[in-house]
């Protein structure tokens, strides 16, 4: 898959199952770009800064992309959790 199909499959999964999970807890995520089949994400809202992130992101957000997407290969946190 080419970065391009990536990002618009990535899309897709974070509007319908990644979203509205997140915004259950005031949080959101969004995809800052993918390149070389990596997803970086932005961490949005109660998600930023919080101390769950790292684990939303790697055992949630990274976990779920991988399975639907099998050419990705990593999700990189973005965020300026500062």
């Amino acid at each position: 898959m080419t970065d391009i199909e990536i990002l618009d499959a990535a899309e897709t999964i974070l509007t319908e199952e990644i979203s509205p999970a997140l915004a259950s807890h005031g949080g959101g995520a969004k995809i800052v770009t993918v390149k070389d089949a990596k997803v970086y994400i932005e961490l949005q809202g109660g998600c930023r800064g919080c101390m769950g992130a790292r684990m939303t992101m790697k055992n949630g957000i990274e976990r779920l992309l991988k399975e639907k997407i099998p050419s990705v290969l990593e999700v990189i946190d973005a965020t300026d959790h500062g």
